[in-house]
């Protein structure tokens, strides 16, 4: 294995396995390579200089990887749009980061060609995987253009938009480093030395979750950069990932605690007919996991469960298994070129241990502002430190703890409340498929205590199961924090990256109603 970085390990290893497609499909390094060379002609020859945007609404794919890889040796900033948006959703993002390139999927089309056309994306600059209206096609673009070394190479940067669960999006935005890609390889794959995942060493990565998630495309555009075969699931199947681990001798993954629970859900016989033994590091972050869940996980598939809390615009602490089974619930200490402090609502940094407040991070490098919003770049920070509003607090050994996010927090009669607590102990009764836990109006309390909760696969919902599930609660939650009322659900508003729209559960309840948080 020689200089790390894609471009350098697929000149010298040709032959390497890069990519294995949703369709199983093998893709070598040297193809990929001259894929993503392509991308940055045809790019170039539409008229896209470095700092310019393209953006994409793709599904797990290579067309993907090869506009990520191409994006980043040609000074770009490449814009993964969620494919679940709506088309004025999608246009917002395309107008917003002025986008002058757009890749798209058939599969996505109507969405696509409704947004294209209200963010005025010129015709000349629309590209589509398969068959789109007013879209030219994608691979007949590339195949126009060499497969040679652009010259003039220099970093790109992924630009991803924030979730908007709180308002509209808003585009993480990083300075440029100038730097050429070869100089820049160590910083793109260097996420992985805080698990201790080398470059080579025979790793498979395979990604489950949708590209356009940040952290998805981080940990997948890190293991490609360090030579390690990415396994692309078009959609996250639990039973075919267990198959697809022991096919392809996966060790490594990027994953949400939903799919830990719905791994769990699997009966027995199932969840034991497939090898898991390639299993290094299975990192999980973007929700809180539940303490029961994640003990059950590392019961079966052993120390390889590893844990960071971070956000699109950066973070943050990093957990082994080792660590979190003498602290369990635990997010972990610092990364080395992060900070971690504990603010009161006043802006005063708390010294003492175990003091609740709002997490902020600071990191070394990589500093970020929200694309065309100052105003929200700055109010989300108290000198170098920034924060995405969760509450949490630090131990006498430094390590992390995390209580909720500081929007979801209930206040009832004067006591902060904690949905995430309450989740937990909701997920662990057999029948809870998925949960959810927020404030509702109480006119003496303020608030009372909400549950909705999606039924595990095979069970009604019913007015039996809804007592069922708060006896189970009430020798494990103080009766105040236990549910008043659960409501039930066919399926949560989450995205396939395990995020959950709490508020499209919550805001029918606050109709005319305005909550104090």
């Amino acid at each position: 294995m020689g200089d790390l970085g894609f471009w350098a390990l697929a000149t010298e290893d040709p032959e390497h396995l890069a990519l294995v497609t949703p369709d199983g499909a093998e893709v070598s390094a040297g193809e990929l390579l001259g894929r993503a060379n392509q991308v940055v002609h045809a790019l170039r020859s539409l008229g896209l200089t470095t700092g310019d945007v393209v953006a994409t609404v793709l599904p797990n794919g290579p067309e993907a990887i090869e506009v990520y890889l191409g994006a980043l040796q040609a000074g770009l900033y490449v814009v993964p749009i969620n494919h679940h948006l709506v088309g004025p959703e999608i246009a917002y993002i395309l107008a917003d980061s002025e986008a002058k390139a757009f890749i798209t999927h058939e599969r996505f089309a109507e969405v696509s060609i409704e947004a294209a056309e209200l963010a005025a994306v010129p015709a000349a600059g629309r590209f589509a995987v398969g068959a789109v209206q007013g879209f030219r096609s994608y691979r007949s673009w590339l195949a126009d253009e060499p497969a040679t070394t652009p010259g003039d190479r220099t970093v790109g940067d992924v630009m991803n938009y924030t979730s908007g669960t709180t308002g509209k999006p808003k585009g993480v935005h990083r300075r440029l480093s100038g730097a050429t890609p070869e100089e820049a390889a160590l910083g793109l794959g260097g996420i992985l030395f805080l698990f201790d995942i080398n470059p080579g060493d025979g790793n498979v990565h395979i990604v489950g979750s949708p590209l356009y998630h940040t952290a998805v495309l981080r940990f997948a555009g890190a293991s490609i950069h360090f030579g390690h075969t990415l396994v692309l699931m078009d959609k996250w199947v639990p039973e075919e990932m267990l198959a697809l681990i022991e096919r392809h001798g996966v060790t490594t993954s990027h994953m949400v605690p939903t799919q830990f629970h719905r791994l769990l859900a699997l009966p027995e016989e199932v969840r034991g007919r497939y090898d898991h033994s390639s299993l290094r590091h299975m990192i999980h972050a973007a929700a809180p996991c539940p303490i029961d869940v994640k003990q059950r996980m590392i019961g079966w598939w052993g120390p390889v469960i590893d844990e960071y809390y971070a956000a699109s615009e950066g973070g943050g602490t990093v957990v082994t298994t080792a660590e979190w089974l003498a602290k369990p619930g635990t997010v972990g200490k610092p990364w080395p070129i992060s900070e971690i402090a504990i603010f009161d609502d006043e802006g005063s940094r708390f010294e003492a241990s175990g003091e609740i407040g709002t997490v902020y991070m600071a990191m070394q490098t990589g500093d970020f502002e929200y694309h065309k919003d100052k105003e929200k770049t700055e109010s989300n920070r108290i000198g170098k430190f920034f924060t995405v509003g969760d509450i949490g607090f630090l131990d006498e050994d430094g390590f992390l703890f995390l209580c909720d996010r500081k929007t979801d927090m209930i206040i009832s009669g004067g006591a902060n409340i904690y949905p995430a607590e309450i989740e937990s102990v909701l997920l662990m009764h057999p029948k809870v498929g998925d949960a959810a836990v927020f404030g509702i109006p109480n006119a003496d309390w303020g608030e009372e205590v909400k549950a909705v909760i999606e039924p595990a696969q095979g069970v009604e919902a019913s007015d039996e199961l809804e007592a069922e599930i708060l006896s189970f609660c009430s020798d494990k939650l103080a009766r105040f924090k236990t549910p008043k009322s659960i409501d039930f659900t066919d399926e949560m508003p989450r995205d396939p990256s395990g995020k959950l729209y709490k508020r499209k559960l919550r805001d029918p309840y606050w109709e005319g109603r305005t909550r104090a948080i």
